[in-house]
């Protein structure tokens, strides 16, 4: 009885507008940024964690990045399952929410949305940091250069995912090409500069927490190692095996990289340096500190700064799919004529920059909020592939069903030590806002459920029968504005009245009007409300609830202007009387703009 057809046969949602779509190249481009751009932080989280034993420490450097692989590895191929499984996107929470249960699957999608908004602040603070790096004189607007780049960001993305894929081809291309071209002159330079074989003297010496501490912050290098998973609907046809492709491409060039930099790092026997990175002293101990060393380091800063596009293409896509769900409010599944889905965007740049502001634009304040949710991702979405397997047991199935249940049990570890070792430093923040996150999503899932039962979705309504109406149209005036809308008010009901209020002051005004109404005679009844007190709204609703018809529209004619300050010069009353008559009655209020 399952859900999902196996990858061989799953069917691929059908082809609108393939121009705004993705290829491989602009896949990786677009969606793979954020684990790009991780190589420029991962290897120092785990030379930090390790330094702490000293060169002994320091030896363990490429054993814990061949474990951190090897769970990439995992990762890669799971998710190439995930692609195939579930072509709609979704990633994480299509498994889950299949798989394990709708209540799995809110957890799932409440961690990637935290995941993806942390990502966007860390990536564009991690850019920042780095470009005062290079010109402290920008420090002291940071909190401002962190918006800019955000805003410009958010607004490459609203033209579309391609374009934004086709701006960020290039930056990728000279970042990726400047990290092998380290790797590969690193490895064949002589001899290192410090040599730390002899320092490393086994495993007693360092300790088992150590070495899972530090593969615990090393596995910051795997976030966004499911975005391609989650905007599979982003790429051309046939959107699964061009999707596929990239997580390939993705994981093959992310494990290059840091095993790469990993191996650079003992054999240049690299430690921390307060105010430099990692990565800038194995590029300077491979290339030197020529042209080749700087460009390396912009295109780390053009990266980082960039990694937030990731987000950008995995959070509208996964945002559509649980409001589709009744998850989140359903104009989340609203998209553009680019297929852009602009209300996912605006959410995403708009909390982003509410933490850069809180966070001051510091980089450290966020960094330690960053790994939790998305091994919580990992977590569920590998064992829901394990039940799918187990399910539907097709060709293969056991050794996919080991793989994923190895990278199931790994990825909870690594969850259970990154929150253990950061929740003194704000993780506490994730585990209180992902049930929170949920909690939200339940109540809208409510929400929506208790719409749908007034409104008996599923079921087949009676025949529609006619009911007598009354159209009131309230006036103060008569003009080309009046007769308009009573001429469409004619044809709405049966019967037409025409309410004027005035105040028992505005003898005058009042006289005038009835002068000009008797002489106009438009054939409408008209009926005058008195009110003392100069209200607008109370003597309509007393009337109201006197008519006989059971089924009352209210129509309030309004000018449209040509510029919007040109509202600025409207007295509002049609939006007050609006407000009061949906709040306190039933009737239909029709609010007809009459464009100058």
């Amino acid at each position: 009885m399952s859900l999902v057809k196996t990858p061989a046969r799953a069917k691929e949602p059908p082809d609108t507008g393939d121009r705004h779509r993705l290829s491989v190249v602009g896949g990786l481009a677009a969606l793979s940024l954020d684990a790009m751009a991780s190589v420029a932080y991962g290897p120092e989280a785990i030379v930090l964690v390790l330094a702490l034993a000293g060169g002994a420490g320091l030896g363990f450097t490429i054993p814990v990045t061949l474990v951190i692989a090897l769970l990439l590895g995992v990762l890669t191929l799971s998710y190439r399952q995930v692609i195939a499984a579930f072509p709609a996107g979704g990633g994480a929470y299509g498994v889950a929410r299949t798989y394990l249960g709708r209540r799995a699957g809110l957890v799932a999608g409440a961690a990637l949305i935290v995941d993806y908004v942390l990502n966007v602040a860390v990536s564009v603070a991690a850019g920042v940091a780095a470009l005062n790096s290079a010109f402290p004189e920008l420090l002291p607007y940071t909190v401002g250069l962190c918006l800019a780049v955000l805003a410009l960001v958010t607004a490459v993305n609203l033209r579309g995912i391609a374009h934004s894929a086709r701006a960020f081809i290039a930056p990728t291309v000279i970042y990726v090409g400047a990290i092998l071209l380290v790797v590969v002159a690193g490895l064949v330079r002589g001899e290192p500069a410090v040599d730390v074989r002899h320092q490393v003297h086994g495993l007693q010496t360092v300790g088992v927490l150590l070495l899972l501490k530090a593969f615990a912050n090393g596995c910051a290098s795997l976030t966004g190692v499911e975005a391609i998973a989650n905007a599979v609907p982003s790429f051309r046809q046939p959107r699964i095996r061009r999707a596929q492709r990239a997580e390939i491409a993705l994981g093959g060039l992310l494990a290059v990289m840091l095993l790469g930099i990993a191996a650079l790092i003992q054999k240049f026997g690299i430690a921390p340096v307060s105010g430099v990175t990692v990565l800038a002293q194995v590029t300077r101990a491979a290339l030197g500190d020529g042209a080749l060393f700087y460009v390396v380091q912009f295109a780390t800063v053009v990266l980082l700064a960039l990694a937030a596009n990731t987000s950008f293409g995995g959070l509208p896509v996964l945002a559509r799919l649980l409001a589709r769900d009744n998850n989140l409010p359903h104009v989340f599944a609203l998209r553009t004529d680019r297929h852009v889905h602009r209300y996912g965007i605006a959410f995403l740049a708009v909390t982003s920059g509410l933490l850069l502001v809180v966070a001051r634009g510091e980089m450290n304040l966020l960094v330690p909020l960053f790994a939790i949710g998305v091994f919580v991702g990992f977590t569920l979405s590998q064992a829901g592939m394990v039940r799918h397997w187990l399910m539907d047991r097709p060709a293969g199935w056991r050794w996919r069903t080991a793989l994923n249940g190895f990278g199931a049990m790994l990825t909870f570890l690594a969850a259970i030590v990154v929150t253990a070792a950061k929740f003194g430093a704000g993780g506490w923040l994730i585990v209180v806002a992902l049930p929170l996150l949920v909690a939200a999503m339940e109540w809208v899932n409510r929400s929506y459920a208790r719409i749908g039962g007034r409104l008996e979705l599923g079921r087949t309504p009676p025949p529609p029968l006619p009911r007598r109406s009354l159209v009131v149209v309230p006036v103060h005036a008569v003009t080309r504005l009046t007769r308009d809308a009573l001429s469409a008010a004619l044809s709405l009901g049966d019967r037409v009245v025409a309410v004027n209020v005035t105040h028992p002051d505005d003898e005058g005004e009042a006289r005038t009007f009835m002068a000009d109404w008797e002489r106009w005679d438009p054939g409408v009844e008209l009926v005058r409300l008195s009110d003392g007190h100069r209200r607008l709204a109370e003597p309509l609703l007393t009337y109201l609830a006197q008519v006989p018809e059971p089924h009352v529209f209210v129509l309030i004619a309004e000018v449209e202007p040509d510029h919007a300050w040109q509202r600025l010069l409207q007295n509002q009353r049609g939006a007050v009387l609006a407000m009061a008559l949906r709040r306190r009655t039933d009737a239909v209020v029709c609010r007809m703009r009459f464009r100058i």
